[in-house]
């Protein structure tokens, strides 16, 4: 790295060959001058080493399978194979702040109860007859629901089905552990009690209707399963009165409905629909944002790179990169990323346009 990048503005490099032995003996008391490396820890605009990149899941998915052939789902805890993202190499994130997986799990297999500090979503990929069951409630899962774990619950993943069943997990581990606050237990035995029937979560709080005296602890959605029937549903309905926005397309984000707050307080998640033709202007956000394909193919222009995908790719938007979508037919676009911590803490930005 050159030097004089990392400097502050103002300083002289000529002027710093002289300053070395104070350097030195300043180490010796674990101190070291700010000005030499200012330039790098506050940056004139964002600068991330995330890559923009693509997972074609018709590649990926095959390792998934022999995966289970060398592993159980028991003895791995949890059968995941990591998206690590190639700028960091290593790190298990997809982005700096999130890490990302593919999850399967197989015919009468169950993936044991744990809880953890760090919340975890599970977007579903292909599969039907499985169930993830949290905090005593179970919910079966079908391709494009999205379902929340969170903070600290009792969690547990099985198949009753006859196929394989994969889905996307998504988790703020990196967060959490950027905190020091990192906390994991295991339950004696394999399934945690079902203490509440299926569909609890969303007669109680899924009808715009909450129940009468009840306070909420979380600042998570006590639904934990959002239906991909329902989240389709009103995307097309929303398309036949509402333009598309000319930067997003039709886009809806999931809600805590206790709150109306994101449906998650450290991962934004949201589903958009692109109609077919339609091209999106370029955008870009400090958000680091991953996206999964639900329906469609399209292409994708990042950072000046072009990415072709079709139904269950991955792919990742850095960090203030322009970003713009084309839709070769109806597409529906799920997306994740850290947006709801910036906008707490006031670091969230967007540009509409690069004019």
């Amino acid at each position: 790295m050159d030097t004089r990048s990392t400097l502050a503005h103002t300083v002289n490099p000529e002027a710093e060959k002289g300053r070395q032995e104070f350097y030195g003996r300043a180490e010796t008391q674990n101190l070291a001058p700010l000005w030499r490396v200012l330039g790098a820890l506050v940056t004139d605009e964002p600068v991330t080493p995330v890559k923009a990149t693509l997972w074609k899941y018709g590649e990926v998915r095959p390792y998934l399978m022999e995966a289970c052939k060398i592993i159980t789902a028991a003895e791995a805890e949890r059968r995941v194979m990591m998206l690590e993202n190639p700028g960091l190499p290593g790190q298990s994130r997809i982005t700096h702040s999130l890490f990302a997986g593919l999850q399967i799990i197989l015919p009468g297999e169950v993936a044991p109860a744990h809880r953890h500090v760090a919340s975890a979503l599970r977007f579903i990929i292909e599969g039907k007859d499985a169930y993830t069951a949290v905090a005593g409630e179970k919910t079966y899962m079908l391709p494009g629901d999205f379902v929340i774990t969170p903070s600290m619950t009792w969690h547990d993943h099985g198949n009753d089905g006859n196929g394989p069943m994969v889905w996307l997990d998504g988790l703020d581990v990196p967060i959490v552990n950027l905190m020091d606050a990192s906390f994991r237990d295991g339950y004696p035995e394999r399934n945690h009690p079902v203490t509440r029937p299926e569909g609890a979560a969303d007669v109680e709080f899924g009808c715009n209707m909450l129940p009468m005296d009840q306070e909420f602890g979380s600042q998570t959605s006590p639904i934990f399963n959002y239906p991909y029937a329902r989240t389709r549903e009103a995307l097309e309905k929303l398309r036949r009165f509402h333009k598309p926005d000319p930067f997003h397309g039709f886009k809806m984000k999931y809600i805590n409905p206790a709150t109306g707050n994101w449906a998650m307080p450290t991962i934004s998640t949201w589903m958009q629909l692109l109609p077919k033709g339609f091209q999106t202007r370029p955008y870009r956000s400090t958000d680091s944002t991953v996206f999964t394909v639900v329906e469609g193919h399209g292409t994708s222009i990042i950072g000046g790179q072009r990415f072709e995908w079709e139904p269950h790719d991955i792919f990742v938007v850095p960090s203030w990169h322009f970003v713009e979508h084309q839709a070769s037919d109806d597409a529906v676009l799920f997306g994740f990323s850290d947006r709801v911590c910036q906008e707490k803490l006031d670091f969230f930005r967007e540009q509409r346009g690069n004019a």
